[in-house]
């Protein structure tokens, strides 16, 4: 039998947000509306809203421009290789930007692994609190991300990454 997942909804400025956790509490993915490989609401998923305050309550702070650094207790569930491309994600700091190439780099990973890397940053399943929407292209390039981009530019302008974003 599988772990019992628990769920909440949250409102953002870029849309319902669907966050998911263990029994633990831990939090283990966090979904925008249309997400490319996003989770989607199941029957058998029990809501808890009071597990998720402190994830809440940060975003909330993210999204209004008061919050750095998330503090959430996080369980990922990937290859070791996704595992190592998303620890590296948590290192890039607000407001900064990097490649994949530089996530390759710091991963100890070759060259010609950038594009695996991209695969493991599209298989994020922490949008917005696994930073993910910071790794742009060698070119300064946008590129993509599961989000949409439209929501990648305002999350890198709320950060000052780029022009401020729009609404």
């Amino acid at each position: 039998m599988s772990e019992l997942v628990h769920y909440t909804q949250i409102d953002s400025p870029l849309g319902r947000l669907l966050l998911t956790a263990d029994d633990s509490g831990a939090l283990t993915s966090l979904s925008v509306p249309g997400q490319r490989g996003g989770r989607v609401l199941q029957p058998e998923w029990r809501c808890a809203p009071s597990l998720f305050r402190a994830a809440e309550e940060q975003l909330g702070a993210y999204f209004a421009g008061e919050l750095k650094e998330f503090r959430l207790e996080v369980r990922g569930s990937g290859t070791a290789f996704r595992e190592r491309v998303w620890d590296a994600l948590d290192d890039v700091p607000y407001g900064a930007t990097t490649t994949y190439g530089d996530i390759a780099a710091r991963i100890g990973a070759s060259r010609a692994a950038v594009r695996a890397v991209g695969g493991a940053i599209g298989a994020n399943p922490l949008l917005i609190v696994r930073p993910c929407h910071r790794v742009i292209g060698a070119d300064g390039s946008l590129t993509g991300y599961a989000g949409g981009l439209d929501r990648k530019l305002w999350l890198l302008g709320l950060e000052g990454a780029v022009s401020p974003p729009l609404g």
